[in-house]
């Protein structure tokens, strides 16, 4: 079965559900739209019988995080609202009774790392690279889930920072459980659906959900104080704005080498 809703195509495969973000022009950044039929479709997901879900980027990257190309007309509110009904869609797949899997190249970042982050499974093409600027304007978006893979000190070293990640120590580190080429995908993915069969749907579940911790109010509540402080869409552009800056010098230093 295939379903396609503008910026999301979903394909289940048995009990298996494939979702795949179709924004390639914009590297799959997530517009509200984007994050409502995701949210959505995890919901139906939960009580259909589904054991595996999966998510994809289209074109050649994953996700560029939350869609900012609106910025302009926004306002804090806005932002606050589309930055809550993100964090809701992080917690369903953290929180999912069935697996769920990333299958990341290109671009991971911001609040596309965040999915990542949050899937039970998660395989970077070795090109893939990572990165989770959110503090740098101020959001506490995906903060504990990092720590829980990658632990105290290197979630902050990388969330203070900023810095982009490569593939390689993103699997040594324990953000992606595995690396592989695209091609090799879909054997990795049939040993994954072996090896969730193996479990019946209830005891899966129930594992899924013990070996979890549930903080989900406790992030909820940090996003809104971080992000509720006045001068949310101000601190959005001056960091645009450094980003900007910090590429056209690396522009000019290039061509001088």
């Amino acid at each position: 079965m295939t379903s396609s809703v503008h910026e999301l195509a979903v394909t289940r495969d048995g009990s298996t559900l494939h979702m795949m973000l179709k924004r390639p022009a914009k590297s799959n950044a997530l517009s509200a739209t984007l994050v409502e039929a995701l949210i959505a479709t995890l919901s139906t997901a939960e009580s259909d019988g589904t054991t595996l879900v999966t998510f994809k980027g289209e074109g050649a990257n994953f996700c560029s995080g939350f869609d900012l190309g609106d910025l302009e007309q926004q306002t804090d509110g806005d932002l606050l609202l589309k930055l809550v009904r993100i964090e809701l869609l992080l917690q369903r797949i953290a929180h999912a009774p069935f697996v769920t899997l990333a299958l990341a190249q290109g671009k991971v970042l911001g609040a596309g790392c965040d999915i990542f982050c949050a899937c039970s499974e998660r395989i970077a093409e070795p090109d893939a690279v990572f990165r989770m600027p959110g503090w740098r304007f101020g959001i506490a978006l995906g903060t504990r889930r990092l720590v829980g893979r990658i632990g105290t000190d290197a979630a902050r070293s990388v969330l203070a920072s900023s810095r982009m990640l490569k593939a390689d120590e993103a699997l040594r580190m324990g953000l992606a459980t595995a690396t592989a080429r695209q091609e090799d995908w879909p054997s990795l993915l049939q040993s994954i659906g072996e090896k969730v069969t193996m479990l019946e749907p209830v005891s899966q579940s129930m594992l899924l959900n013990l070996t979890a911790t549930d903080t989900r109010a406790a992030d909820l509540a940090a996003l809104v104080e971080s992000a509720s402080r006045p001068g949310l869409k101000s601190r959005i552009e001056q960091y645009r704005r450094a980003e900007r800056a910090a590429r056209a010098n690396a522009g000019i230093e290039s061509k001088a080498m």
